[in-house]
């Protein structure tokens, strides 16, 4: 079966961006940034692979999901930020006209839609983001890595935007760079 990964960048304090959005508080160069070309570069936008001169094979993530917010996030660079994965856009106020082509904009429960890709062949499940859909996937989440920041953001996106419903999950590894973003692997319990 397929797995759904959380893979994030985060703040000391657990914020995945500011009030606003933004996420410029993250490094974007250092030592860590090597470990994503290499291991999960089908997490780098199509303009960062261009840039780079790098190409996604999809190995890791087939798939990627995301809310309204974190799509919008990369205008105006891209409206298909990862078109080398399968994208869905999860959005109750949306037309499909606000999404690019080949891009699955559903209004669904993610749970469901989650449950139905799980069951799908294929690579993993990546969640871009973010905090809301996040919290309504937290039964579907399998795996957490966690690109812990060394920035205190005081206010902004929450990790899980959701009810308080304790989950617990084992650390599986945890690897601290120079740059000082430690990365930090979960797995469900």
């Amino acid at each position: 079966m397929r797995t759904l990964t959380y893979f994030v960048a985060v703040s000391l304090d657990g914020f995945i961006a500011a009030p606003d959005g933004d996420f410029s508080a993250f490094p974007v160069q250092g030592d860590h940034i090597e470990m994503i070309i290499s291991d999960y570069r089908d997490t780098l936008p199509d303009v960062a692979l261009q840039a780079l001169g790098l190409t996604a094979d999809g190995s890791r993530f087939d798939t990627t999901l995301m809310g309204w917010n974190t799509y919008a996030a990369g205008f105006p660079a891209t409206r298909n930020p990862y078109p080398h994965t399968r994208q869905f856009v999860f959005s109750r106020t949306r037309r499909p006209q606000d999404v690019a082509e080949g891009i699955t904009l559903t209004g669904d429960n993610p749970v469901d839609v989650v449950r139905e890709l799980k069951k799908q062949r294929g690579a993993g499940i990546w969640l871009c983001g973010g905090g809301q859909l996040a919290a309504a996937l937290r039964p579907q989440i399998d795996v957490m890595v966690l690109k812990v920041n060394p920035v205190v953001l005081g206010d902004g996106v929450p990790l899980f935007a959701g009810d308080h419903d304790p989950t617990s999950y084992r650390l599986r590894d945890s690897t601290a760079y120079g740059s000082g973003v430690l990365v930090n692997e979960y797995v469900r319990e």
